[in-house]
């Protein structure tokens, strides 16, 4: 199933996403958490009719860094030996079509396309590998937006990472998936006839599989419903200039597609 989160004229709702391809699709409405029992209220919407939000409430969101050997390398990086982990703030969540916004203080700002896994109703706390699998409720498209200039200046990730609208999440959330090989592709440009290819890579090349990450992940932090694990970024990564329109498509999700504009 495809779960959303949506604005309608009546408000703010949780949604099934329904329909094939990407043109016709409508939006159920639910009356519970998308973790719940589901229970549809009888309304429904074409998905054109209605505004995408960041599909879930999250916590937290945990980003992974380096777990694409190719991306470890063009920055002249080794791969980790364990699991390379950072939070990014849940104000950094927007959702699709929401504007990424370049602050004045970098000079800077990276795309990165990544698979993201959404922790469900269990949560999760000190899991083997079984557990972790068990505590996944679904899968979206992140983007662990970067000031690069200045993760490379201070000695921690925070500030790079954490500036509002640095974490596109969405569209929507998708269950029963086999994750183990999927292409993740970004586009970047300013013409949505000719977007240029940055970022090609496939799910299959994580250093350390999902499982592992989750259950790495609960040993250090509780995982609470709702919580996002960015699973890392392929190669490719390059700037995102205003003007620019990123899109991040990853097979059998969708397509996160988000402006770039300035802060000022």
């Amino acid at each position: 199933m495809r779960f959303a989160r949506f604005v309608h004229a009546g408000g703010v709702s949780f949604g099934v996403v329904e329909g094939d391809g990407s043109s016709g699709l409508t939006v159920a409405e639910i009356g519970s958490l998308p973790f719940e029992k589901v229970q549809f209220t009888g309304q429904r919407w074409a998905l054109a009719d209605v505004r995408l939000l960041a599909p879930i409430f999250s916590s937290k969101v945990i980003g992974v860094g380096r777990n694409y050997a190719d991306h470890a390398a063009e920055f002249g990086n080794e791969v980790p030996k364990e699991p390379l982990i950072f939070i990014k703030p849940s104000t950094s969540v927007i959702g699709p079509n929401d504007a990424i916004r370049l602050p004045p203080a970098s000079q800077r700002v990276e795309e990165e396309a990544e698979l993201a896994v959404v922790i469900g109703a269990t949560g999760a706390r000190r899991v083997d590998r079984a557990g972790a699998e068990k505590a996944i409720f679904g899968y979206t498209i992140g983007n662990d937006v970067t000031a690069r200039d200045l993760q490379r200046k201070d000695p921690q990730w925070t500030r790079a990472k954490g500036f509002d609208s640095f974490c596109p999440i969405g569209p929507w959330i998708v269950t029963d998936l086999d994750v183990s090989d999927l292409e993740i592709r970004c586009e970047v440009g300013r013409n949505p006839e000719a977007m240029e290819v940055r970022q090609i890579g496939r799910t299959k090349d994580m250093v350390f599989d999902i499982p592992t990450l989750v259950s790495y992940v609960s040993h250090v932090m509780t995982l609470l419903p709702g919580d996002i694990i960015l699973t890392g970024t392929p190669a490719g990564v390059s700037e995102l200039t205003v003007g620019d329109t990123c899109s991040i498509t990853i097979q059998g999700i969708g397509a996160l597609t988000n402006p770039v504009v300035s802060l000022e």
